[in-house]
């Protein structure tokens, strides 16, 4: 069996998917590993060191006719049909790894299952404690968290730590952070290290002693959360007047920070909107929010992804695939989380896997050109019609 590798090709992707440091442990689950040319140049990977490591370096087409199992960071579900020529270009029969935006529907979805590839999201990696080194999510979104911070403290026109100088005293910056999964932790933690005084605020009360821990306030309202999680240890969505509500209350303090670090997502829906127009305008000038979920629509009602949107005397930044500004690290921690997973499904050269396995039932969205999972067959269902139309 072949692990094949191909350089990203979704816009502003500079992540690989496989780092050379991981490729002797697939080489022993698999048999061999090949590595587009070029495939982790901009994470900081050269193809000199792929190769010293057993890689073979093949050219795009040599990897993706041979590979019997592709792995790739976001191109299977990249725009611009490239995802599309991709997995029309695979192997019948051969599986397909990676972050394939199973949600919502696109070309490259119904692709898959026409072409007989088997499909395995990392989306869906479950939180439980077995996939804990499978998560890929969480790796990616621990950077992003510290990120965010570095972001807003550049954009602050504030510094974030006291500091006493003979021209006089400093006050430290207030950050608020909304919504306290990994990214939010890691923004906790990255914005204490800088010096800020940090209040932090989640519908799941749980968490209250994980943000205390790291030396922030925890920010409590007068709301009923006790159906805020999910099984999976995610945030569940909450209905209109739920987030209203919270709005209400959070208002005051957003109204006195200096950054606002938005996190709240909710895996396959748009990012609840938790801070208004009106709420940024009420903040100090010169004041930063940055939002993590602006590829899910925002947590912020004026958020737009890429760009920086000002609202008065502040400014709203709508951070995109915030991993790939980190891509060597991202790479790094990516990598350990896919080889960690295909491990788990093929041994000594073939698939061994069961549909029975937690892991497996709920990554595999498509096999034999169904999806296994009626939420994901109805996505599909869709992007097949949307396709047939367009052709």
């Amino acid at each position: 069996m072949t692990i094949g590798v191909v350089r990203e090709t979704a816009p502003g992707e500079t992540r690989v998917a496989l780092v050379p440091g991981d490729v002797p442990a697939l080489i022993t689950a698999a048999g061999a590993v090949s590595i587009e040319a070029g495939a982790g140049l901009h994470a900081g990977y050269p193809d000199d060191e792929y190769a010293a490591k057993g890689a073979t370096i093949s050219d795009r087409s040599g990897v993706l006719g041979t590979a019997d199992c592709l792995l790739t960071v976001r191109s299977a579900a990249a725009n611009g049909g490239t995802g599309v020529e991709d997995v029309r270009a695979m192997k019948r029969g051969a599986a397909l790894v990676g972050f394939l935006e199973p949600y919502a529907p696109h070309p490259s979805f119904a692709a898959i299952a026409e072409s007989g590839l088997r499909a395995f999201s990392m989306e869906r990696i479950p939180r439980i404690t077995r996939a804990q080194s499978m998560d890929a999510l969480s790796s990616q979104a621990n950077l992003a968290g510290y990120r965010a911070v570095l972001v807003a403290a550049q954009d602050l026109p504030r510094a974030f730590p006291m500091m006493m100088t003979a021209a006089g005293t400093v006050v430290p910056a207030r950050v608020f952070i909304v919504g306290v999964g990994v990214a939010g932790l890691q923004a906790i933690a990255t914005a204490r290290r800088l010096g800020a005084v940090v209040s932090a605020y989640d519908i799941r009360p749980a968490v209250k002693e994980q943000v205390e821990s790291l030396g922030a306030r925890f920010v409590e309202m007068d709301l009923e959360t006790e159906s805020s999680e999910t099984s999976g240890g995610y945030a569940r969505a909450m209905d209109d007047a739920f987030y209203a509500r919270q709005r209400e209350l959070m208002a005051s303090v957003v109204a006195d920070s200096d950054v606002v670090i938005t996190t709240a997502a909710v895996p396959g829906k748009r990012a609840p909107v938790l801070i208004t127009e009106a709420m940024v305008h009420r903040m100090r000038p010169g004041s930063v929010v940055v939002d993590l979920a602006a590829e899910r629509g925002g947590n912020c009602d004026v958020t737009r992804p890429g760009e920086t949107v000002y609202c008065g005397a502040s400014r709203v930044i709508g951070v995109v695939n915030v991993p790939s500004s980190i891509a060597y690290h991202a790479s790094q921690l990516y990598s350990r989380n896919i080889t960690t997973f295909v491990r788990s499904i093929v041994t000594e050269g073939e698939f061994s896997y069961s549909r029975d396995d937690e892991v497996v039932a709920a990554t595999l969205v498509i096999e034999n050109g169904h999806a296994p999972d009626a939420e994901i067959a109805s996505v599909l269902q869709v992007a097949a019609t949307s396709e047939g139309e367009e052709a």
